[in-house]
């Protein structure tokens, strides 16, 4: 049974989401307080977070920086705030999708079902695709498939698990053009329940990460009008 932390300080709201999930198979624990959420994180393994960004101790972003750090568990960010800036610092942070309230708890596990099973996709399909070429290089950037790790001349970069998901799959298929839209179902694998703009901010978070200069970048590049492609 995947089991799944909501990190919520209103606990109607909590609470509503939680028995929701449990009908639908998951096993759901609820915390009210930011830093202790981030205790528990540390010490239990879930299979996805739910996460509030207005929390008592510790806001929703500021867990979501240090999540990512240590941590590869879809992350579903949940905000009355409704401003595309806090949907951007979100993605940007790492965040597989944002969630603005009120919203109906059937969207809500419809949207974690979709994120679990689009998680659990890629990483049999990154694993089988090791198996056989299990690193791939180019030009001073290494991708270490099995481990996830990156480098870039020999030095390790830190990538959340959705920017190394869209390296790869980029890197997986050399100079072919991929549009948003395509990027977006591949990698979250959600359609009309996503945000396309995130694959835009993912993009540019890998560029400012692997690139020596983003704005002219040797490794992803922008085809205007179609998408963007892995040169070669």
């Amino acid at each position: 049974m995947k089991k799944i932390l909501i990190i919520e300080d209103d606990i109607s709201i909590a609470e509503l989401q939680k028995d929701y999930l449990e009908v639908a198979g998951f096993e759901v624990q609820i915390c009210t307080d930011g830093q202790e959420g981030e205790q528990i994180l540390r010490q239990t393994k879930f299979d996805l977070l739910i996460l509030d960004i207005m929390l008592p101790g510790k806001d929703g972003l500021q867990i979501l920086r240090s999540l990512k750090e240590d941590k590869e568990i879809p992350v579903l960010l949940v905000s009355a705030k409704k401003e595309e800036i806090d949907k951007i610092k979100g993605f940007s942070l790492g965040a597989d999708d944002y969630i603005t309230k009120p919203f109906s708890p059937g969207e809500l596990v419809a949207r974690v079902k979709a994120h679990l099973e689009n998680y659990e996709r890629l990483k049999e399909k990154f694993s089988q695709h090791g198996k056989n070429k299990n690193i791939l290089t180019l030009r001073g950037l290494r991708i270490d498939i099995d481990a996830r790790r990156v480098y870039v001349n020999n030095q390790e970069i830190i990538l959340a698990q959705k920017e190394f998901d869209l390296l790869l799959y980029l890197a997986s298929h050399p100079n072919r053009v991929f549009s948003r839209d395509e990027l977006f179902e591949k990698i979250w694998g959600l359609d009309s329940l996503g945000d396309t703009s995130t694959v835009t901010v993912h993009i540019a978070r890998i560029r400012e990460k692997i690139e020596s200069n983003s704005l002219n970048p040797q490794y992803i590049e922008t085809v205007w009008g179609a998408g963007y492609r892995f040169k070669v």
